[in-house]
């Protein structure tokens, strides 16, 4: 009995930590107080808090738009879906950040709707 125990112990623990929850991306968003053509600079900061690095990080970007350039590296805007990849094929490590700016009259959403562990 013991020895099963101990061995669901650990498949309860593979399966349970490790594993990151959309509410382990935390996303903040400031304006920065520059105006660029009568319209707001947001700064953009997302933080994985989970344990494991996360990679596949979607944010849902429906109707977003900026008037300066992000760099594609860091996000990757499908304006055919409404989602944007966050650092694509890049991990994002524990308590990492990425960081952005976009200029637009009003504040997106940004709201993560899907990411994968890696553990």
């Amino acid at each position: 009995m013991k020895i099963l125990t101990i061995i669901l112990f650990f498949v309860l623990v593979s399966e349970g930590y490790g594993k990151c929850l959309l509410n382990d991306i935390s996303v903040t968003q400031t304006r920065t107080g520059v105006i660029v053509k009568g319209k707001p600079e947001w700064s953009v900061t997302v933080t994985n808090k989970c344990s494991c690095a996360q990679t596949n990080v979607i944010l849902n970007c429906s109707g977003f738009q900026s008037l300066e350039s992000i760099d594609p590296s860091v996000l990757t805007v499908s304006t055919n879906t409404g989602f944007c990849l966050l650092t694509p094929g890049q991990l994002i490590n524990k308590d990492g950040i990425v960081s952005f700016k976009y200029t637009w009259g009003n504040q997106f959403s940004l709201n993560p709707i899907s990411s994968q562990s890696s553990c």
